[in-house]
């Protein structure tokens, strides 16, 4: 299941290249194939085009132009050209808010086509299903209706047939277009010049296919069905995979827009584009960093979390790196850029998820080799019906019945249906569940992934800095007037760290107005800590120092802090050590239960985090996880996933922040948590909107339900076409009972995937419903 690489350059051929090209008008993986099989023609040109994001990656020698490149494409009967990046965006502006289609014309006017032959098509299928409510002239009404829609309804099928045909392809287009050109051709036929036009004139509903009524029978509710069908499949799929790109644009809008950069009259603002390596900049607090570079002037703290992962803030002074898309949460810093453009570390990340995604894999190569052979094979096998009866003197009404029978009944309803309506499905119940699944391709790499790849940082922990034990000296202060004096010092500061401090006294203390009183003689250090006069009390909150020097149980505290991975901060008043907080990102309560579940499904648990190596084993050892990676990069995490798979086996990957996108699309599958980055969420394949760790084992559990569920309904479609598509040849089959039958199997699969939703994970309790766990409790230790 691992994705496919890009081709590997030959040591001889040190001039070739790698060309992304936007290739369109593919509708199904025939459309794939044909580009492919255009483009591999050329000499040294090996192709791999993905449907989904309509890219198709050439690796081709210099000697063959992009232009040779786009030539072949076309000259195959689709469009291509060279993807144009997007235009940066004012600096105030904002992106307009995407509707269900996205905003995109074409998607919005197939909905509309969709609809309208929805409208048209219902009256038809139960007039001509239903004998009962077939009233005079009803055959009339259902021309009138049915008319709009083999015509206009049908019309994409119609023109993109038109188009292969002209290039010599075949598609399921002109499956769908043959079926239906002649389902109404043959109905209008019947009416104008085969009887069927009396009025009065009734159609029976029969299994059985009726012969010698004198009277040629309509197939309306072919004509009609079959595009209906098919559109709403189509639908369904363009959907699934909208969210392609979800995870670059989010990675885009990450970086900075434009930069104040330093002049001899003050400052002014350019584009981040035309700033140079060198070039000096000023990032103020709360801005992000515009590129990657080094501190020239001033002290703060970075939020590197977006970036790295990591939650802990990381004080920069000068000297120190500052990484592009960080965010400043202190004072103001004069930064030298030190790489711009495609050499930053964030767009490093994007071009590793963007290379990730135009990947391919086994399953898909497949399906693009059978939808190849399953459209030109029906359209012989019907040719050679035709010529069969025509040859053996039969009736010409019984040999075009028996073509047109063998091109609806083999028309790809039942084929097209299985996977969406079974996604469909999958995808209402897994919501209801708190998880949502991208496409088939996910699930179908869930139910056979054998590693999990964790990150701790918002996946494992809660994501968010906070108080997680209060220990207070003997014989001291209590522990809720230390926190109280310490939280007035602090809300002086924006560091990450105050703000968990005053915000913990905020849910503790019985009076909030108790934490507004005036600080005197507020000071700040940088890296250190904070100090202030607050009433009557001189209080410092800092690091600590030596130990040596602090009452009990003081240095045990700060040593379990630190042993669990947190950050120890000091309180003094007056003086005197009075207390220790810990302070960090505490684990979710149902961490361990939900690693536990997942080695049950025979999953094996890897931690990869880029915290630092004490917290790390902190966290792998409350879980029992005995592979640990501290300190990973966003390249050592998408490493790692190479690594594993290097290694046989399938991986997965559950992140939340744009560190892990690359690794998320990289992965056989990626999981992002709801709470976690769009970047994250777009890059991965399942995200899980429950603040419930056991959504995973859910997920895995419903993954491996799914893909039975699909097989099912693919076994029963191909089944149903090596049964029917021979009875249809020898006779045995009008377009009527074609046509019944292939209703009848499209209902059957979505019958068969409708069961889903009412699948109930075995073992779910209460807290794996409910939304939101418990939130863990605060420690607190006064002796």
């Amino acid at each position: 299941m691992t994705p496919q690489p890009r081709p590997v350059p030959a040591p001889q051929q040190a001039a070739e290249r790698t060309t992304t090209l936007t290739v369109g008008g593919m509708t199904c993986a025939a459309c794939v194939g044909r580009v492919e099989k255009k483009l591999g023609r050329l000499d040294g040109v090996a192709a791999s085009v993905n449907l989904a994001t309509g890219r198709a990656t050439v690796s081709h020698p210099a000697a063959v132009s992009v232009t040779d490149l786009i030539t072949t494409v076309e000259a195959a009967g689709f469009t291509a050209e060279l993807p144009e990046p997007a235009p940066e965006p004012e600096a105030d502006a904002r992106p307009a808010p995407a509707g269900p289609d996205g905003g995109d014309d074409a998607a919005r006017a197939e909905r509309h086509r969709l609809l309208v032959t929805a409208l048209l098509s219902l009256p038809v299928l139960v007039l001509s299903m239903v004998p009962g409510w077939q009233f005079r002239n009803w055959q009339w009404l259902c021309f009138v209706l049915a008319a709009p829609v083999a015509l206009w309804g049908a019309a994409p099928f119609h023109a993109r047939a038109l188009r292969g045909l002209r290039h010599g392809a075949a598609t399921m287009d002109t499956l769908v277009s043959l079926g239906v050109a002649a389902s109404f051709s043959w109905s209008a036929y019947a009416l104008f010049l085969g009887g069927a036009g009396t009025p009065g004139m009734t159609m029976p509903f029969s299994l059985l296919p009726t012969a010698g009524d004198g009277v040629a029978h309509l197939y309306l509710e072919a004509a009609v069905g079959v595009p209906l069908f098919v559109l709403a499949g189509r639908r369904m799929e363009a959907r699934a995979r909208r969210g392609t790109g979800a995870a670059l644009r989010a990675l885009a809008e990450l970086a900075a827009k434009d930069v104040a950069v330093p002049t001899p009259d003050g400052e002014r603002r350019i584009p981040v584009s035309r700033l140079r390596v060198g070039d000096r900049f000023l990032v103020r607090p709360g801005e992000r960093v515009a590129t990657d570079g080094t501190v020239v002037e001033g002290s703060s703290a970075l939020d590197l979390s977006l970036i790295t992962g990591e939650s802990r803030p990381v004080e920069v002074g000068p000297g120190a790196a500052a990484v592009g898309g960080a965010v400043n949460s202190g004072g103001l810093l004069e930064v030298r850029a030190g790489a711009v453009g495609a050499d930053t570390q964030l767009a490093r990340i994007t071009r590793l998820v963007e290379d990730a995604q135009t990947g391919k894999t086994k399953v898909q190569r497949l399906a693009d080799a059978v939808a190849a052979v399953f459209v030109p094979a029906v359209l012989t096998v019907s040719v050679t019906v035709l010529g069969f009866w025509l040859g053996a003197g039969a009736d010409p009404q019984a040999a075009v019945t028996a073509a047109v029978a063998v091109l609806v009944v083999a028309c790809p309803c039942a084929l097209g249906l299985a996977t969406p309506t079974a996604l469909l499905a999958a995808t209402g119940r897994g919501a209801q569940l708190g998880i949502l699944v991208r496409g088939p391709e996910a699930l179908e790499r869930l139910r056979h992934v054998d590693t999990i790849m964790l990150d701790k940082t918002g996946t494992l922990t809660t994501g968010q800095m906070g108080v997680t034990a209060l220990t207070a000296r003997s014989g001291g202060l209590d522990a809720t007037a230390v926190l109280r004096l310490a939280a007035l010092v602090e809300q002086g500061s924006e560091h990450p760290l105050a703000r968990a401090i005053t915000a913990h006294a905020r849910e503790r203390h019985p009076d909030p107005q108790q934490l507004l009183l005036p600080v005197k003689d507020f000071a700040a250090t940088p890296g250190h800590g904070v100090e202030g006069t607050a009433d009557g009390h001189r209080v410092a909150v800092t690091r600590p120092g030596d130990l040596d020097g602090l009452p009990a149980p003081l240095p045990e505290a700060v040593r379990s802090a630190e042993a669990d991975g947190h950050t120890a901060v000091l309180v003094t008043v007056d003086g005197t050590p009075e207390a220790v907080f810990a302070v960090g990102d505490a684990l979710r309560p149902d961490s361990y239960r939900a690693v536990d579940h997942l080695r049950r499904l025979g999953l094996r648990p890897v931690l990869a985090t880029g915290d630092r190596a004490a917290t790390a084993r902190a966290v792998a050892g409350h879980l029992a996880v005995t592979e640990v990676h501290a300190e990973a990069r966003p390249e050592d995490k998408a490493d790692l996933v190479r690594t594993l798979q290097e290694q046989g086996r399938r991986v997965a990957v559950v992140g939340d922040g744009v560190n892990d996108a690359a690794a998320l699309a990289l992965a056989d599958l990626g999981i992002a948590m709801g709470s976690g980055t769009d970047a994250a969420i777009g890059a991965a394949d399942v995200t899980l909107v429950r603040e419930d760790l056991q959504a995973i084992a859910d997920a895995v559990r419903l993954a491996r339900r799914t893909l039975g569920t699909i097989r099912t309904n693919l076994g029963w479609a191909f089944g149903y076409n090596l049964i029917t598509v021979p009875l249809a040849a020898v006779g045995l089959l009008n377009p009527m009972l074609a046509a019944a039958a292939m209703s009848a199997s499209s209902l059957l699969v979505v019958g068969n995937s409708l069961r889903l939703r009412a699948w109930r994970p075995r073992g779910a309790t209460t807290a794996a419903r409910r939304p939101h766990g418990p939130r863990a409790q605060t420690r607190w230790e006064t002796t």
